[in-house]
């Protein structure tokens, strides 16, 4: 019996680090994922709530072991939420932006993103972005993807420090 409680809590330790409370402000809880290239590129997953709350999860290449915590500020948010309308497909849907699809200029080895809206129980939003399409039409995006670090204050839990 004591080893089940034992057992129990500390599974409960384990994912408390790795899950955000739900959000009690309105808004939609944004989770922004970096993926791999080939290269050193940071991988890592960060979601922000309305609340102000803020978790970075570290793939590769970050300079945080493990699961970070961190707040933005209510600017923050709606600075993230506004620079991303624009990309936001219809609530409930996906929508990819990948080479053969709509993308006629690529370059491979090119990290993937991935941004997902979530409200409540509503099924997620999502849009997925091969960053080595280079269509003129996706520059505001690359550029709007390629400062989220910076916005949220995050750039120096990315920047690891690489063995020479």
């Amino acid at each position: 019996m004591i080893i089940a409680a034992t057992v129990m809590l500390l599974a409960g330790c384990a994912t408390a680090d790795t899950e955000l409370d739900t959000p009690r402000a309105a808004g939609d809880t944004i989770r922004f994922t970096a993926g791999r290239c080939f290269g050193a590129c940071p991988a890592y997953s960060v979601q922000v709530t309305p609340d102000g709350s803020g978790l970075l999860e570290p793939d590769k290449f970050t300079a945080v072991p493990g699961p970070t915590r961190f707040t933005v500020t209510p600017a923050q948010y709606r600075q993230l939420r506004l620079a991303l309308a624009p990309y936001k497909p219809p609530v409930g849907t996906e929508r990819r932006i990948a080479h053969g699809e709509n993308c006629t200029r690529f370059a491979t080895d090119m990290p993937g993103y991935r941004i997902e809206w979530t409200r409540g129980e509503a099924k997620p939003t999502r849009l997925d972005y091969q960053s080595g399409c280079l269509d003129a039409r996706y520059a505001k995006l690359r550029t709007t993807i390629g400062g989220i670090p910076k916005l949220l204050g995050i750039e120096p839990m990315l920047k690891a420090k690489i063995a020479q």
